[in-house]
């Protein structure tokens, strides 16, 4: 039981650290910068391929806008609520049911 805790407590330690660091590095590694979208990235692509499709300007609340918010200005409050909450319990299951740790032969199977 308390290796169940401790694997738990990994988890949600991780799941957490995704939410508030994890995801917000991988949109500032696609390109969506705090000084804007960077030329030659994945999102300046991104930007073209949406300002094609929408006749030259990309739409409020699209993809590509929401992300740049993020890029610029980070998460909100709200935002890193919800996604502590969500994250926070899934990684505290995945780590109590995936990560068994090491067993010898002479360990029993529960």
């Amino acid at each position: 039981m308390e290796n169940t805790v401790k694997r738990a407590a990994v988890g949600a330690a991780v799941g957490v650290g995704v939410a508030l660091v994890g995801i917000p590095a991988g949109i500032w590694a696609l390109g969506f910068t705090g000084t804007g979208i960077a030329a030659g990235s994945m999102a300046a692509k991104m930007m073209s391929a949406a300002a094609i499709a929408n006749n030259g300007g990309v739409a409020a609340g699209s993809m590509v806008s929401v992300l740049q918010s993020v890029g610029a200005a980070g998460f909100s409050l709200g935002s890193k609520i919800g996604l502590t909450t969500t994250l926070g319990p899934l990684g505290a299951a995945a780590g109590a049911k995936l990560f068994k740790g090491k067993t010898t032969p002479g360990d029993k199977r529960k």
